[in-house]
């Protein structure tokens, strides 16, 4: 990543491995999570089932993490490796926070409810359904589809789309207009959550999004 490592406390290669695995699209994360800040107003966001995407930490100042994979616990457990690879990408600042809950996010996280402005749902289930209570009323959920959540919040009464995200030729824009058009089903289908549980994937849409940006409204 262009930076140097071979400082006094050097990134442990398990850190160095998993992050670059991780990182394989380089940079795209990063991409991703920019696009979102640029139209939201967020400072303290949760992202569970993030394994060692620490792509949150480039842009925003204070990310909690939750992941119960044994690999991310250690990653994250190598503190100075895990700052210097975000420090690589933005400078840093003494407020920064980077926080990790080992656990399962279906499971009580021992974290306040409605304390998070933003909610980062991708690739890992139905984290709305168990991880709503911590995010305030008027914060945001960016989801995408490929796992149901999407589905999920869709049909939640506690939220109301408020963007898409659109993915082009490895840039991200977040569209408000014409949402009326998007969340439908290519095969019609009265959802529920046990018919997305039972399923355990995404809904085909008339017209997809890369992502979705929901508000939480009550």
């Amino acid at each position: 990543m262009g930076h140097d490592r071979r400082g006094p406390n050097p990134v442990q290669p398990l850190t160095e491995k998993l992050w670059s695995k991780q990182d394989q699209h380089e940079g795209d994360r990063r991409r991703l999570f920019a696009a979102v800040a640029a139209n939201i107003d967020a400072e303290q966001v949760l992202y569970p089932g993030s394994f060692v995407d620490i792509a949150p930490s480039f842009v925003w100042p204070s990310v909690t993490y939750v992941d119960a994979d044994r690999r991310a616990e250690r990653f994250f457990a190598d503190e100075a490796g895990v700052a210097e690879i975000i420090d690589a990408h933005d400078p840093p600042t003494a407020d920064r926070s980077v926080t990790f809950v080992a656990g399962d996010y279906t499971t009580n996280l021992g974290l306040m409810d409605e304390s998070f402005d933003l909610l980062v749902s991708l690739y890992a289930g139905f984290v709305s359904e168990h991880c709503t209570r911590y995010l305030r009323v008027g914060g945001m959920l960016l989801v995408n589809p490929s796992h149901g959540d999407t589905a999920m919040a869709s049909i939640d009464p506690r939220y109301q789309l408020s963007q898409v995200v659109i993915h082009r030729n490895g840039d991200y824009q977040l569209r408000r207009d014409d949402l009326d058009t998007y969340l439908v089903p290519k095969k019609p289908t009265e959802l529920t959550p046990a018919l997305l549980h039972d399923l355990g994937r995404g809904i085909a849409y008339t017209r997809p999004a890369f992502a979705y940006l929901f508000e939480r409204v009550r």
